[in-house]
């Protein structure tokens, strides 16, 4: 919280030793944070567990994508327009659950702690999968899907959980190694639902559901609580709701910080809804093609999230990681718009995923500027954003490739989504320059 004026700081110009040059420069956006209390007994197999929790969810979700569709056209006898239509239809509902969920789990963990929310997720989850294994017509898989978008609101749970057991300064490796979680799910999840889903329609879903279940139980007996209970704060609808959490993202400069995530997540959209059809498009790629190029993108999430974001941030700061990060998902995106050949897609990809050092180095900016009490609702708050970007990109970024092809199209160029998006990173460029710039008081140190 922020000093009062009948109590102010100490006026010491000599910088602390023991804080790191990263922290100087980012002083300005942790100066109103309150000091992180004393991690639990226990942290390493704390983090450790929550690293796997992330990505045994993701491995889940990865698994059940490439058979999804499959199992909705069986519903509907094969009638592929259809099921088309009815995919678009559990993605936005999967959106808009994780939108307006998200922060009422967060909230909840403000308020009972870490531990409960997280493993009620994890037996959630797996109970869910086993419904929708089991779903024996298509509204019941439906009710699958809804679950599961509640169930998997538990993330942020998991992001404020190692905000809660790791040092202020070390948040960013925290959050990239959560990023590598979700980049090793998305690797391994759709390869090893292909190879289930084809004994199997079914199978990949008991599998999600066994994964879910035992992680679970696991966690029953090494995960202790990380929220202290003087840290805790009263559950209030008016934060809990997706409106009233966005609005702890306007106090203390955070919502510049929050408006580069956001054109972040929207601009990521291009890649979950739109390079399939467009390498289809433009390159006559096989599913084998495009697979290996997605797993590609997240084999460099892994590399990048797990080895080079701490010693990035380490060096260079969280202005400097975000830096780069933006500039490279710009160049990246621009690399795929413009490839004739699709040779610049694969050179693209690691500019591309450059982007891996933006995501926790904002999100640690954001951690450091506020209280242990609100870490659940902040994070929330964050994959409210996601949900944002989730119920616009799809929309959005389809109609800009389908105005961009064909007949009817305004400006005959394939990669105009791809150029959006980098657009979007570079506005994105500017705000950070601007939200994170150093005070002129750490210049003068």
């Amino acid at each position: 919280m922020a000093e009062s004026p009948q109590n102010p700081p100490p006026q010491n110009t000599t910088p602390d030793p023991l804080m790191t040059e990263p922290e100087l420069v980012s002083s300005d956006l942790t100066a109103n944070a309150t000091p992180p209390s004393a991690p639990p007994p226990g942290r390493r197999a704390a983090a450790t567990f929550i690293f796997f929790t992330v990505a045994l969810d993701m491995l889940a979700l990865g698994m059940i994508a490439p058979v999804l569709p499959r199992l909705i056209e069986s519903f509907l006898h094969g009638d592929t327009s259809s099921a088309a239509r009815m995919l678009g239809l559990f993605g936005t509902v999967f959106a808009a659950m994780q939108f307006f969920f998200s922060p009422i789990a967060g909230s909840l963990s403000d308020r009972f702690g870490r531990r409960p929310v997280v493993l009620l997720s994890n037996f959630g989850l797996g109970l869910d999968y086993v419904l929708m294994a089991w779903a024996p017509a298509l509204n019941w898989l439906f009710l699958g899907r809804i679950i599961s978008g509640l169930t998997s609101s538990s993330i942020p749970t998991a992001m404020a959980y190692m905000a809660d057991v790791t040092p202020r300064e070390r948040r960013a490796a925290a959050f990239g190694l959560l990023n590598a979680a979700f980049g090793l799910g998305f690797v391994l999840g759709p390869a090893i639902g292909g190879l289930l889903g084809n004994i199997n329609p079914r199978l990949p879903f008991w599998v999600a559901a066994a994964l879910s279940l035992i992680n679970g139980l696991y966690g029953l007996f090494v995960l202790p609580e990380s929220l202290s209970k003087e840290n805790r704060s009263p559950f209030s609808w008016t934060r809990a709701n997706p409106v009233g959490s966005l609005t702890l993202l306007r106090h203390g400069g955070m919502i510049g910080i929050a408006a580069i995530l956001l054109l972040g997540y929207i601009a990521q959209q291009v890649l979950m809804n739109v390079y399939v059809i467009y390498d289809d498009y433009r390159y006559h790629w096989t599913n084998r093609t495009v697979g290996l190029s997605l797993a590609v993108v997240g084999v460099f999430t892994v590399i990048y999230g797990a080895f080079l974001i701490k010693p990035v941030v380490a060096k260079l700061g969280e202005r400097g990681a975000m830096t780069i990060g933006l500039i490279g998902g710009a160049l990246g995106y621009s690399m795929i718009g413009s490839s004739k050949t699709g040779l610049l897609v694969w050179i693209g990809i690691p500019f591309l995923n450059l982007m891996s050092f933006t995501w926790p180095s904002a999100q640690s900016l954001l951690s450091r500027k506020t209280s242990p009490s609100e870490q659940g609702q902040l994070q929330g708050a964050v994959n409210g954003l996601r949900g944002i970007a989730g119920l616009i990109g799809p929309g959005f970024f389809t109609y800009i490739f389908s105005k961009s092809i064909g007949i009817g199209a305004i400006v005959r160029t394939p990669g105009a989504p791809f150029y959006v998006a980098a657009s979007m990173l570079l506005i994105g460029l500017i705000v950070t320059q601007y939200a994170t710039r150093t005070p002129k008081a750490v210049l003068q140190l």
